[in-house]
């Protein structure tokens, strides 16, 4: 038999052996509460960046305000851009007016014809090599071979012309009709004579030298297929100090919309053989 205290293996008189445990593991640092950053804290070098960015932007922004005023063109040295003002504005039942702004001198027509018919004008007609479709402007015409080009010459849609853009020109052009919009569409032959005879008188302002007159109603006429009205007229005017004279032609067409579509034509006596092609024009305009 064991003694008492034997069978814990123990001695009397002898103290008990500590018992171990590992250490817990440290506890992490709280991380640093940050920083406020003030304007000194902020690096030299990011300063200078931002200030280059913000000069760059205003250079910019100033070049831009002064120049905003130029237009650059791509056109050839003999292409320039011929500026042209709108006619005045054309009622539902439009009234002559030979209202000018305060720059400009009136420019006073004679009576229109209300009919008249087209006489043939001098001169040999052109070729006619093919169709011109102005889809902008709905309306056709006929293509007229050389010397007749056709060439880019704002603000119409497209254009036929001999030499350079120069004036008096001699031209054949399209657009819709210049002018601002009916508040109604034409209806009567009358309103249509009207809206030709306000396009004679832009024509005048925008497509000869400063002082031309418009001596002569040559035409005064229904166009031969749809609504609208053919106007044919003679200007004088004084270019190189000698009074000169031209042969022109205006078309108004209905194309669907308030306003008309618009064919225009002048031919100074410098091309008086041309004068013929005014006559091929009147008869075989049309409205797509």
């Amino acid at each position: 038999m064991q003694g008492p205290g034997q069978g814990t293996g123990l001695r009397l008189g002898q103290p008990p052996q500590q018992q171990y445990m590992q250490p817990p593991p440290p506890v992490p640092p709280l991380p640093p509460e940050p920083r406020v950053r003030r304007f000194g804290d902020i690096p030299m070098k990011a300063v200078y960046l931002v200030g280059a960015i913000l000069g760059t932007v205003l250079a910019v922004l100033l070049v831009f305000v002064v120049f905003r005023g130029d237009v650059p063109t791509n056109q050839q040295p003999d292409e320039q851009v011929v500026r042209v003002a709108p006619v005045p504005s054309v009622s539902a039942t439009p009234t002559v007016s030979a209202s000018a702004t305060p720059t400009e001198t009136p420019i006073v027509l004679p009576p229109v014809p209300d009919s008249k018919k087209y006489a043939t004008l001098s001169g040999k007609a052109s070729a006619v090599t093919g169709t011109i479709t102005d889809k902008t402007s709905g309306i056709s015409y006929p293509r007229l071979a050389s010397p007749w080009k056709a060439k880019s010459f704002p603000p119409f849609s497209i254009a036929q012309r001999i030499g350079k853009v120069a004036v008096p020109h001699t031209v054949i052009a399209s657009a819709m009709y210049p002018g601002e919009s009916p508040e109604e569409k034409p209806s009567s032959n009358a309103d249509y004579r009207e809206i030709a005879t306000q396009a004679a008188r832009w024509t005048i302002r925008t497509q000869y030298p400063a002082g031309a007159k418009l001596d002569e109603w040559t035409a005064s006429q229904k166009i031969p297929v749809g609504k609208g009205w053919t106007l044919g007229y003679k200007v004088t005017y004084t270019f190189d100090g000698k009074e000169q004279e031209a042969q022109a032609m205006v078309t108004v067409i209905e194309v669907g919309k308030t306003k008309p579509a618009m064919l225009m034509a002048s031919i100074p006596e410098t091309n008086k053989t041309r004068w013929r092609d005014l006559n091929t024009l009147v008869q075989q305009v049309r409205p797509l």
